[in-house]
Protein backbone atom coordinates (compact mmCIF):
# COMPACT_ATOMS: atom_id res chain seq x y z
CA UNK A 1 0.00 0.00 0.00
CA UNK A 2 0.98 3.43 -0.71
CA UNK A 3 0.87 6.33 1.57
CA UNK A 4 -2.19 7.75 -0.14
CA UNK A 5 -4.09 4.55 0.33
CA UNK A 6 -3.14 4.48 3.98
CA UNK A 7 -4.35 8.04 4.49
CA UNK A 8 -7.63 7.34 2.73
CA UNK A 9 -8.21 4.29 4.83
CA UNK A 10 -7.44 6.23 8.05
CA UNK A 11 -9.94 9.00 7.27
CA UNK A 12 -13.10 6.97 8.00
CA UNK A 13 -11.54 5.77 11.24
CA UNK A 14 -10.74 9.39 12.19
CA UNK A 15 -14.32 10.45 11.39
CA UNK A 16 -15.66 7.69 13.59
CA UNK A 17 -13.40 8.80 16.44
CA UNK A 18 -14.46 12.42 15.94
CA UNK A 19 -18.13 11.36 16.04
CA UNK A 20 -17.50 9.44 19.25
CA UNK A 21 -15.71 12.45 20.72
CA UNK A 22 -18.61 14.72 19.76
CA UNK A 23 -21.07 12.30 21.33
CA UNK A 24 -18.96 12.14 24.48
CA UNK A 25 -18.70 15.92 24.61
CA UNK A 26 -22.43 16.27 24.04
CA UNK A 27 -23.22 13.71 26.69
CA UNK A 28 -20.75 15.44 29.00
CA UNK A 29 -22.40 18.77 28.18
CA UNK A 30 -25.78 17.19 28.84
CA UNK A 31 -24.54 16.08 32.21
CA UNK A 32 -23.16 19.53 32.84
CA UNK A 33 -26.49 21.09 31.81
CA UNK A 34 -28.40 18.78 34.18
CA UNK A 35 -25.79 19.41 36.90
CA UNK A 36 -26.13 23.14 36.33
CA UNK A 37 -29.93 22.83 36.57
CA UNK A 38 -29.60 20.80 39.77
CA UNK A 39 -27.15 23.34 41.20
CA UNK A 40 -29.55 26.12 40.29
CA UNK A 41 -32.42 24.25 41.97
CA UNK A 42 -30.28 23.68 45.07
CA UNK A 43 -29.43 27.40 45.15
CA UNK A 44 -33.12 28.29 44.86
CA UNK A 45 -33.94 25.79 47.60
CA UNK A 46 -31.28 27.27 49.87
CA UNK A 47 -32.56 30.78 49.15
CA UNK A 48 -36.14 29.69 49.89
CA UNK A 49 -35.01 28.08 53.14
CA UNK A 50 -33.23 31.30 54.13
CA UNK A 51 -36.35 33.34 53.33
CA UNK A 52 -38.48 30.89 55.33
CA UNK A 53 -36.14 31.15 58.30
CA UNK A 54 -36.23 34.97 58.10
CA UNK A 55 -40.04 34.94 57.87
CA UNK A 56 -40.30 32.53 60.80
CA UNK A 57 -38.00 34.73 62.87
CA UNK A 58 -40.07 37.80 61.99
CA UNK A 59 -43.28 35.96 62.90
CA UNK A 60 -41.86 34.90 66.26
CA UNK A 61 -40.77 38.46 66.98
CA UNK A 62 -44.22 39.79 66.08
CA UNK A 63 -45.89 37.18 68.29
CA UNK A 64 -43.63 38.12 71.22
CA UNK A 65 -44.27 41.81 70.60
CA UNK A 66 -48.03 41.19 70.54
CA UNK A 67 -47.88 39.25 73.82
CA UNK A 68 -45.92 42.10 75.42
CA UNK A 69 -48.49 44.57 74.10
CA UNK A 70 -51.36 42.53 75.60
CA UNK A 71 -49.58 42.33 78.95
CA UNK A 72 -48.92 46.08 78.94
CA UNK A 73 -52.57 46.81 78.13
CA UNK A 74 -53.72 44.52 80.94
CA UNK A 75 -51.39 46.28 83.40
CA UNK A 76 -52.63 49.70 82.28
CA UNK A 77 -56.25 48.53 82.53
CA UNK A 78 -55.61 47.24 86.04
CA UNK A 79 -54.06 50.54 87.07
CA UNK A 80 -56.94 52.49 85.53
CA UNK A 81 -59.47 50.40 87.45
CA UNK A 82 -57.45 50.63 90.65
CA UNK A 83 -57.36 54.43 90.52
CA UNK A 84 -60.69 55.09 88.74
CA UNK A 85 -62.16 56.68 91.85
CA UNK A 86 -59.21 59.04 92.30
CA UNK A 87 -60.76 61.96 90.39
CA UNK A 88 -64.12 61.83 92.16
CA UNK A 89 -62.44 61.53 95.55
CA UNK A 90 -60.24 64.55 94.81
CA UNK A 91 -63.40 66.48 93.95
CA UNK A 92 -65.06 65.41 97.23
CA UNK A 93 -62.16 66.44 99.46
CA UNK A 94 -63.19 70.13 99.63
CA UNK A 95 -66.64 69.05 100.86
CA UNK A 96 -65.01 66.95 103.58
CA UNK A 97 -62.87 69.95 104.52
CA UNK A 98 -66.01 72.09 104.75
CA UNK A 99 -67.73 69.48 106.95
CA UNK A 100 -64.72 69.48 109.29
CA UNK A 101 -64.85 73.28 109.47
CA UNK A 102 -68.61 73.11 110.19
CA UNK A 103 -68.01 70.65 113.04
CA UNK A 104 -65.23 72.86 114.41
CA UNK A 105 -67.45 75.95 114.12
CA UNK A 106 -70.33 74.11 115.85
CA UNK A 107 -68.05 73.25 118.78
CA UNK A 108 -66.90 76.87 119.13
CA UNK A 109 -70.24 78.66 118.76
CA UNK A 110 -73.71 77.69 119.64
CA UNK A 111 -75.31 79.63 116.79
CA UNK A 112 -77.31 76.95 114.96
CA UNK A 113 -78.32 79.26 112.10
CA UNK A 114 -74.70 79.85 111.05
CA UNK A 115 -73.91 76.16 111.40
CA UNK A 116 -76.97 75.19 109.34
CA UNK A 117 -76.10 77.60 106.53
CA UNK A 118 -72.55 76.18 106.42
CA UNK A 119 -73.84 72.62 106.23
CA UNK A 120 -76.31 73.61 103.47
CA UNK A 121 -73.49 75.15 101.44
CA UNK A 122 -71.41 72.00 101.92
CA UNK A 123 -74.37 69.85 100.83
CA UNK A 124 -74.88 71.93 97.68
CA UNK A 125 -71.15 71.72 96.93
CA UNK A 126 -71.22 67.93 97.25
CA UNK A 127 -74.24 67.67 94.95
CA UNK A 128 -72.54 69.91 92.38
CA UNK A 129 -69.44 67.70 92.54
CA UNK A 130 -71.49 64.56 92.07
CA UNK A 131 -73.37 66.12 89.15
CA UNK A 132 -70.01 66.68 87.42
CA UNK A 133 -69.74 62.90 87.35
CA UNK A 134 -73.35 62.59 86.12
CA UNK A 135 -74.78 61.37 89.43
CA UNK A 136 -78.27 62.87 89.70
CA UNK A 137 -80.82 62.65 92.53
CA UNK A 138 -84.23 61.48 91.31
CA UNK A 139 -87.33 63.49 92.17
CA UNK A 140 -89.97 61.03 93.31
CA UNK A 141 -92.57 62.95 95.33
CA UNK A 142 -95.74 63.42 93.27
CA UNK A 143 -94.57 60.98 90.57
CA UNK A 144 -96.27 57.71 89.68
CA UNK A 145 -94.77 54.71 91.47
CA UNK A 146 -92.36 52.83 89.19
CA UNK A 147 -90.99 49.57 90.62
CA UNK A 148 -87.96 49.94 88.34
CA UNK A 149 -86.77 53.06 90.19
CA UNK A 150 -88.77 53.06 93.44
CA UNK A 151 -88.87 50.75 96.42
CA UNK A 152 -92.20 50.94 98.24
CA UNK A 153 -91.78 50.76 102.01
CA UNK A 154 -95.42 51.48 102.86
CA UNK A 155 -98.80 52.44 101.42
CA UNK A 156 -100.98 55.16 102.89
CA UNK A 157 -104.54 56.17 102.20
CA UNK A 158 -104.75 59.62 100.73
CA UNK A 159 -107.72 61.58 99.47
CA UNK A 160 -105.63 64.35 97.92
CA UNK A 161 -103.25 62.16 95.87
CA UNK A 162 -103.85 59.81 92.99
CA UNK A 163 -103.50 56.09 93.67
CA UNK A 164 -99.97 54.71 93.10
CA UNK A 165 -98.50 58.17 93.49
CA UNK A 166 -95.41 58.71 95.67
CA UNK A 167 -96.35 60.64 98.83
CA UNK A 168 -93.03 60.77 100.69
CA UNK A 169 -89.41 59.77 100.31
CA UNK A 170 -87.53 58.02 103.09
CA UNK A 171 -84.38 57.89 101.01
CA UNK A 172 -83.59 59.56 97.69
CA UNK A 173 -82.83 57.50 94.63
CA UNK A 174 -79.86 58.25 92.39
CA UNK A 175 -79.08 57.71 88.72
CA UNK A 176 -75.51 57.43 87.47
CA UNK A 177 -75.60 58.50 83.84
CA UNK A 178 -78.49 56.36 82.51
CA UNK A 179 -78.24 53.60 85.10
CA UNK A 180 -80.07 53.32 88.41
CA UNK A 181 -77.51 53.51 91.19
CA UNK A 182 -79.96 53.32 94.10
CA UNK A 183 -83.75 53.12 94.08
CA UNK A 184 -85.75 55.67 96.05
CA UNK A 185 -87.42 54.32 99.20
CA UNK A 186 -90.90 55.76 99.17
CA UNK A 187 -94.42 55.75 100.62
CA UNK A 188 -97.10 55.17 97.99
CA UNK A 189 -100.68 56.48 98.03
CA UNK A 190 -103.71 54.22 97.87
CA UNK A 191 -107.43 54.89 97.83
Amino acid sequence: MTEKEEIVEDEPVAEEQDQENVEEIQSANGLEDSDAAEIEEVDELEQTKAELAATKDQLLRLAAEFENFKKRLERERGMALKFAEEQILKELLPSIDNMERAIEQGNQTHNAADLLSGVELTYKGMLATLEKFELVAMQSIGEQFDPNIHEALAMEESDGAEPNCVLREFQKGYMLKDKLLRPAKVVVAKK
